[in-house]
């Protein structure tokens, strides 16, 4: 066997040191200065370089010959690179590794994805908008002093707002519009066994769009519509942005500006998110939500047509602002933003089957239907009046209890 290939077996069949680490992202504002904002920017931009140029090789040698260049093969050329480009001498050979890292993983999920029988997607070249991150994965960082020292860049002012908690194990440098900011990746270890929750409340949650969320106790959560609030700013930037000549000094002003809003939306629904999720683990033991399958729910509508091949209205324009109002809502972050902060937090957090849990009365296990524009819930059977949100949230809880979190759903019988 080659040792290219031990050591690719290698890195299939290594395994944690210890059942109990955990790895956590730390995310910081920095400062930097002109001079070291160049000099970031044109790191991303050599690192770009090498991607495009790596992921080419990988491209042709396949196409001319057949052959299937490694990780390994192209990390054995980097000293040659550094001869005949000079100015990657410039650049933490680590942040040169972890660039065609990118590469292979790129080619890993794309094999992947062609095995499961998923859209191929097979990977693009880089351009200057989409690249926008660079990693020393083992060393070249340092904070000391309150300030990031980085390996040939310098010492850039950073805003250590929390406590990083474990060993950093990898520094990743990212632009987000004209701002930048720092991740540490750390790893540390935590015992499962050692995490109590003070109480035992268990709490069903119905995530919706007029409420974002509908607790079994009774509480809602307002909808914060980040998006929503801010989609007229967000389509005069984009009607401002294509009036502007390409490759312009206002269009790239114009881009940045569109650039910010969508970034102001997005800190503002992570805020949120976070907050509510933290709430609610700390809160509940057992914290229930429906499986519910968001991209699924979000998919456009097939176009009809009748039998002369005209389209027919299909409902697209309707079904277009409920996925857009769905998404906004950030439905999928927040149960895995709870999902794992309730690990640490000794809480659980469970899904059960969605099905009629807005039909059914929460009360006597009736099938109510009731169309979507329907707010209230109202049984002609045992009188149960409530929000229909409330409702949902109070079945969602009732079947978890019933099923102990398997998923299943009773066959109730519909109202005749």
């Amino acid at each position: 066997m080659s040792k290219e290939k031990k050591q690719a077996q290698l890195k299939k069949t290594r395994k944690q040191k210890s059942l109990n680490l955990r790895n956590k992202a730390f995310k910081f504002r920095i400062y930097p200065t002109e001079k070291q904002i160049r000099t970031l920017q044109w790191t991303l931009r050599r690192c770009k370089e090498l991607y495009n140029a790596a992921l080419e090789e990988r491209r042709e040698a396949y196409r001319m010959a057949g052959v299937s260049v490694s990780y390994y093969t192209q990390n054995k050329q980097l000293p040659e690179i550094k001869e005949i480009r000079e100015e990657y001498r410039d650049i933490h050979s680590q942040v040169l590794q972890d660039v065609l890292t990118r590469v292979d993983k790129a080619m890993d999920n794309f094999f992947r994805r062609v095995k499961n029988g998923e859209k191929p997607g097979y990977p693009r070249f880089k351009s200057a908008d989409r690249y926008d991150s660079f990693t020393y994965t083992q060393s070249g960082f340092e904070i000391m002093k309150g300030k990031l020292n980085l390996s040939k860049i310098g010492r850039v002012k950073i805003k250590l707002h929390r406590e990083i908690v474990g060993k950093i194990k990898t520094c990743t440098m990212k632009r987000e519009g004209e701002q930048w900011y720092v991740v540490f990746t750390t790893e540390y270890e935590f015992d499962p066994s050692m995490a109590f929750h003070p109480t035992t409340r268990e709490v069903g949650v119905d995530l919706g769009i007029n409420s974002f969320a509908a607790l079994s106790d009774g509480t809602f959560i307002e909808n914060p519509r980040d998006y929503r609030n801010e989609e007229e700013k967000i389509q005069a930037a984009h009607k401002k942005l294509a009036r502007r000549k390409k490759g312009s000094h206002r269009r790239n002003r114009a881009k940045k500006e569109l650039s910010r809003l969508y970034r102001k939306v997005r800190n503002r629904r992570r805020d949120f998110l976070h907050k509510q999720s933290r709430k609610l683990v700390n809160e509940n033991a057992v914290v229930v939500f429906e499986d519910l399958q968001v991209d699924k729910m979000t998919k456009r509508p097939k176009p009809k047509q009748d039998e002369d091949g005209k389209y027919l209205p299909n409902g697209a324009a309707a079904k277009g602002g409920l996925n857009k109002s769905i998404l906004d809502a950030g439905w999928s972050a927040f149960v895995a933003l709870c999902a794992s902060k309730a690990e640490e937090a000794g809480c659980t957090v469970v899904k059960v089957a969605p099905k009629d849990t807005s039909q059914v009365c929460s009360s006597c296990g009736c099938v109510v239907k009731k169309d979507l524009s329907v707010r209230w819930h109202s049984c002609p059977h045992c009188g149960c009046e409530l929000d229909r949100d409330h409702n949902a949230a109070l079945n969602i809880l009732i079947r978890y209890r019933k099923s102990k979190g398997a998923g299943s759903v009773p066959q109730l019988s519909p109202v005749g």
